[in-house]
């Protein structure tokens, strides 16, 4: 009854099933069993699960007639067998009771590893299965121990986790004893047991406190839609109520500011923006970007950018301290942001028509009344005259059929002329069709990777991202841009694998109904 007791405590304070504990001592008490008889014997130990009585068998197996013998200690052959056991068989066990171990100095310390190794990994199995799911969850521990400022912290004496010193709030100290609350952001299983790491920078952990402080938010009324954060200085946060009788800022804040506040402390102070959630986007971005006031949007959807435009005097309240308060709102919408005050947008705004209206005026040879109407109309390139129909373009004050069937004319006639010499640039400079009919990237940027040695789609799909953006300059296009770039170059490779794979396909299908056709 000693070895259950002892079983009943351990499964009880490791927090793991009994019958693990006692298979762990079964199997201390087998080799302990080896080491005396002889690592070749298959012993077996047993503990009975109600008395505590251990048995200690040896087994030997009798082998099929004719089959090699490869553990002469462990195996027996049929005639072998049948001088023991008269009726024994092939497959059967001749098991034999050997006499109780007193269990010497080595062979107790043998014991006492196997069954502790067997503890431990029960302990990280159980571990893992009661945490692998909990990613996402607040968990409050206590502060175990710091080293080099990784916390290691006790979730509740049932496991440990980790808090890096990245992932916990900056200048904030964590002493050994300490009460901390934070959250589970990933479970891996590693050989040394499964490692929990917690964080209290993650925008999800605000996100959760909210939860926790907003009943609202918990019932699912109020939902948040986004979180961005600058840990332990700044945070914006953007909600929705599914309920118009229910201001979702305001069920945040709490009266007197107090559900907010209770979020704020257990963030070390840092200081949260609550902005109402919306589909327009530039609605979005103006509260957003709160307290400084926005004059004018200006979206470009494709690129997912976004000029914005505000008074010379909130420029610095826009931007923020070293631009945290412009790189939030962008985290929080998604998009890129640009901030122009009223004065730079007025004079880009102006550069960019001096710059359309000369195009037009050199490119169909029209005076700059004509080339003010189309750029005053939207009309940003060649392109767009051609493919505008000609009752649209009737439209424009001034323009009537005969105006517009000419500056068509005149279009083609440019865009044409501009075609060859794209195709000259190019047979000069050897650039192959394939790049040339490339897609991604606009002719005269071909023409720029051209100079510099790409000469082919392959050329251009063995690039790098920052390759490519090193080959065009600076400002040309984003990491992300290049990389879509690339991967659109490479999609040839992917297209040309996949019909490989299909003709071998299809080939071994004939020569295995040409195989067939042969047989019969």
């Amino acid at each position: 009854m000693e070895l259950l007791q002892v079983a009943d405590n351990v499964a009880r304070e490791k927090n793991i099933d009994r019958e693990i504990v006692v298979a762990a001592m079964e199997e201390a008490i087998q080799k302990a069993g080896r080491s005396k008889y002889g690592h070749d014997q298959d012993i077996r130990a047993h503990i009975d699960r109600k008395n505590g009585s251990i048995e200690l068998k040896r087994y030997r197996e009798v082998m099929e007639d004719g089959a090699e013998i490869e553990n002469e200690v462990a195996q027996l052959t049929i005639e072998q067998a049948q001088k023991i056991k008269p009726d024994a068989k092939a497959g059967d066990f001749l098991i034999d009771d050997l006499p109780p171990l007193d269990f010497g100095r080595i062979a107790a310390q043998t014991a006492k590893q196997v069954i502790m190794q067997k503890v431990r990994e029960a302990e990280r199995a159980r571990q893992y299965a009661e945490f692998k799911d909990r990613v996402g969850e607040i968990i409050n521990g206590v502060v175990k121990r710091v080293e080099y400022g990784n916390s290691t912290i006790d979730i509740q004496g049932r496991a440990e986790a980790l808090l890096r010193r990245d992932e916990a709030l900056p200048r904030e100290h964590l002493n050994t004893g300490e009460r901390v609350r934070a959250i589970i952001y990933e479970v891996r299983e590693e050989q040394r047991g499964p490692q929990i790491f917690l964080s209290r920078t993650h925008p999800e952990f605000m996100a959760k406190l909210f939860m926790q402080e907003v009943p609202e938010i918990y019932d699912g009324i109020i939902e948040i839609k986004a979180v961005a954060r600058d840990p332990g200085s700044r945070a914006k946060i953007a909600v929705l109520s599914h309920d118009s009788g229910i201001d979702p800022v305001g069920a945040c804040v709490g009266m007197r500011g107090s559900r907010v506040q209770a979020v704020v402390n257990e963030l070390q102070g840092e200081k949260i923006d609550i902005i109402p959630w919306t589909e327009d986007i530039a609605s979005f971005i103006v509260n957003a970007l709160q307290p400084a006031a926005v004059v004018k949007v200006v979206l470009d959807e494709d690129k997912k950018r976004m000029d914005v435009v505000v008074p010379d005097d909130q420029l610095s309240l826009a931007i923020g301290r070293r631009g945290q308060n412009v790189r939030l709102a962008s985290m929080l919408v998604g998009w890129d942001i640009d901030i122009l005050t009223e004065a730079e947008e007025s004079e880009r705004r102006a550069e960019e028509f001096k710059t359309r209206s000369s195009l037009f005026m050199e490119a169909l040879d029209v005076d700059d009344v004509i080339a003010h109407l189309l750029v005053a109309e939207g009309f940003t390139n060649i392109h767009e005259i051609v493919e505008t129909p000609l009752d649209e373009l009737n439209q424009i004050e001034g323009f009537e059929d005969e105006i517009s069937q000419e500056l068509q004319n005149r279009a083609a006639v440019y865009l044409e002329k501009k075609a060859q010499e794209l195709k000259q640039k190019q047979n000069e400079l050897g650039l192959q069709d394939d790049l040339a009919a490339f897609e991604g990237l606009p002719p005269a940027q071909i023409l720029i990777l051209g100079e510099k040695g790409i000469k082919t789609l392959d050329d251009l799909a063995d690039l790098a991202g920052d390759e490519l953006i090193e080959l065009l300059g600076e400002g040309q296009l984003t990491a992300k841009e290049a990389n879509d770039v690339i991967m659109a170059a490479r999609a040839h490779w992917f297209e040309d694998e996949a019909a490989e794979s299909a003709e071998e396909a299809s080939s071994e299908s004939e020569d295995g109904e040409s195989a067939t056709a042969a047989a019969q």
